[in-house]
């Protein structure tokens, strides 16, 4: 028994690097402060300021309860357990929303919010749909590659794809909404004088620089304050959708783990 206890007293034994009045700063307190491969000249810089730190803060902690009237420190002690208690409740309460929420919205229950709330989804900038090749002008068969572009019928489509790696770049999506500014950040050869261009549903466009040439194809245009597409806005639908479950499952929550207490009789109320 006198060995036993001799050997927990040993290893419950705590190294102290620094001391402030009754308070010790413990070698295990700084000793994972230090990554691997980092120089000596480093970690006893990276340590030192660290005691410096803590031992500021725990002289400004002994100051503040000198100078510090009761009642002020009694309001900071309750600050500080209300700060904890909702720490453990906030952790708490999202653990069981994780658990217990529905996070998949149909496009039936999407497109009943978006229908309700039009007047919300008002763009801000352009949207357009359109796709796009950058070519080399002289390039074998460039205008066979115009006039299958242009033209874009299945046929086509597959032949573009199939002889993609010919291009600069391309986009032969043209069935999602984009936003203008993309495309201009993409594209150098538009400017503000061509910009427009951009803007005029099923416009074709052909632009060159010392780039090469740019073949563009706008199928759709939504301008500002038009609005949004439920297409384009369907991940904010289902983000707000599933907030508001989420705070109709933290009432039912709180309303069961009440319940439950009462019932269990964790929980009294004395008259």
């Amino acid at each position: 028994m006198v060995s036993s206890c001799t050997f927990f007293n040993k290893t419950e034994e705590r190294t102290p690097v620094a001391r402030v009045n009754d308070t010790y700063l413990y070698f295990d307190d700084i000793e994972s402060l230090v990554a691997d491969g980092v120089s000596k000249e480093d970690s006893t810089l990276l340590v030192q300021n660290y005691i410096n730190n803590w031992a500021t803060e725990q002289l400004l902690v002994s100051g503040a309860v000198l100078n510090l009237s009761e009642d002020e420190q009694e309001a900071f002690n309750k600050l500080v357990k209300q700060y904890k208690n909702d720490l453990y409740t906030k952790a708490y309460i999202e653990a069981l929303v994780k658990k217990n929420i529905d996070t998949a919205v149909s496009v039936a229950e999407a497109n009943a919010y978006y229908d309700v709330n039009k007047e919300v989804f008002k763009l801000n900038e352009e949207l357009l749909k359109f796709r796009y090749i950058h070519v080399d002008e002289n390039m074998i068969d460039f205008d066979a590659i115009k006039t299958k572009f242009k033209r874009f019928n299945d046929e086509d489509k597959k032949e573009l794809d199939s002889i993609s790696i010919q291009f600069k770049s391309y986009s032969l999506n043209d069935s999602i909404w984009i936003k203008v500014k993309q495309v201009v950040d993409k594209i150098p050869s538009i400017n503000s004088e061509n910009k427009n261009e951009l803007l005029k549903k099923s416009n074709f466009v052909q632009l060159k620089d010392s780039l090469g040439v740019y073949l563009m194809q706008i199928n759709d245009v939504l301008l500002r304050n038009d609005t949004a597409p439920l297409e384009y806005v369907k991940s904010t639908i289902d983000q707000i959708v599933i907030n508001k479950r989420k705070l109709e499952l933290i009432r039912e929550l709180e309303k069961d783990i009440t319940k439950d207490a009462i019932k269990n009789k964790q929980f009294e109320i004395y008259n």
